[in-house]
């Protein structure tokens, strides 16, 4: 009998995000099992869905035949197979896990293992769909964090008529992302439209009354003890991969589940990639990365040549509004913060609400930050992503430019 070749085997996917969805896409006869009853949907524009500009089956992906509301629960190395929560039992030949990542849920007084009536995580499409049927026009909404998910959420509630309080515990909002500059700036979009921002502000506790057996959030409680009337609270504090599977089947797991640059694991027949996936010690938690890894696994498992060698990522954020002038666009990569010896140049046009920073390390493009004008991302992204040294006759000015220096 012929050995059947790296192509042939029968590949399992476990995981139907973006991820997954992108490589069951471009592997023929992939089977995926996936948690959730949704079809695979573009987990980016999950705030949209919140604000209501758009429904759950606009921001579906492709069709992907999926096992949905199946959870995988444990997988045997030595047979190569994946047992499930419905009884099911699959084989594989390659096996891999894109198993996402979990909202993180900070340690605060007066929340369990079971969320009080009002509290919310806001990762999911069911997350989004279950605030959305919750919020209405003069309710008291406080969003927990300040990073690009929080913010995304803090503005759709507003637009939706929520009396929205942003509570971010860091100087500063988006602060991975943004410099102070840029985010003041957001700062002030948010405020426009009606949302309270606090910032150096930590969290402490939530008061909820209770009715019968159930809990209901009234207020969050401050460190400084100031409370913030609620009621609902979004819990926007990060997220944290998902390595359970990984970890009680013996793969070797940090931060996330270790693969190379062939996103394989510890174990030569199940790779990982997405959220969950920790490639040279570097964690993305975003989609771009996310779909190149699935592009370059899609390679490797048709027993193509194919490596990854990591992605220099660009983060995008647009705040979308029925209104026009109430949009707002962000563009920021690689590090906006200057070191010294560093050149940076900044331009800011208060007229048109635009804001563009770079900053130039030993002849590099080393970062950037873009808010409202995004003429020149296209270029800059390019320019950084190429990571070759400017020209000498390009200014640092000329980098700023609508072409991006092109």
């Amino acid at each position: 009998m012929r050995k059947k070749t790296e192509s042939a085997l029968p590949v399992v996917v476990i995981g139907a995000g973006m991820a997954g969805a992108r490589l069951a896409a471009r592997v023929p006869g992939a089977t995926v099992v996936g948690e959730e009853r949704h079809a695979p949907y573009n987990r980016v524009l999950l705030a949209d869905v919140l604000a209501g500009r758009y429904a759950p089956d606009v921001i579906a992906l492709p069709a992907t035949e999926v096992r949905r509301g199946v959870r995988a629960v444990r997988i045997d190395r030595a047979d190569r197979l994946v047992h499930c929560d419905d009884g099911s039992v699959l084989h594989y030949g390659r096996l891999v896990l894109a198993t996402g990542s979990n909202p993180v849920l900070p340690p605060l007084r007066g929340l369990g293992d079971t969320l009080p009536d009002g509290v919310h995580p806001f990762r999911t499409l069911d997350d989004a769909l279950a605030l959305r049927a919750a919020v209405r026009p003069g309710v008291r909404a406080v969003v927990i964090g300040g990073g690009l998910l929080g913010v995304s959420a803090a503005r759709a509630l507003a637009e939706c008529g929520a009396q929205v309080v942003l509570a971010q515990q860091g100087e500063h909002l988006m602060e991975r992302q943004l410099d102070r500059e840029a985010a003041a700036l957001l700062r002030t979009h948010l405020e426009a439209l009606g949302v309270e921002v606090h910032t150096e502000c930590r969290v402490r506790g939530l008061r909820c009354t209770t009715a019968t057996t159930t809990e209901s959030v009234r207020a969050v409680e401050l460190a400084d003890g100031y409370e913030l009337a609620a009621d609902l609270t979004v819990l926007a504090c990060g997220v944290r991969p998902r390595t359970g599977l990984a970890l009680a089947a013996g793969l070797d797991v940090r931060k996330g589940i270790v693969v190379d640059d062939e996103l394989r694991t510890s174990d030569p027949y199940i790779h990982a990639l997405g959220d969950c996936a920790e490639h040279r010690s570097t964690l993305y938690g975003l989609a771009g990365p996310a779909l190149e890894q699935a592009d370059v696994l899609a390679e490797v498992l048709a027993g193509r040549p194919a490596r990854y060698e990591g992605t220099r990522a660009l983060t995008r954020l647009t705040l979308r509004s029925r209104d026009p002038l109430h949009a707002l666009d962000l563009a920021a990569f690689g590090e906006a913060r200057p070191l010294p010896g560093d050149d940076v140049v900044r331009l800011a046009d208060a007229t048109r609400g635009a804001y563009r920073t770079v900053v130039v390390r030993e002849g590099r493009l080393a970062g950037g930050v873009l808010l409202g004008d995004l003429g020149a991302v296209s270029g800059l992204a390019r320019t950084w992503q190429d990571d070759e040294p400017l020209p000498p006759a390009m200014s640092l000015l000329h980098l700023l430019i609508d072409d991006g220096g092109h």
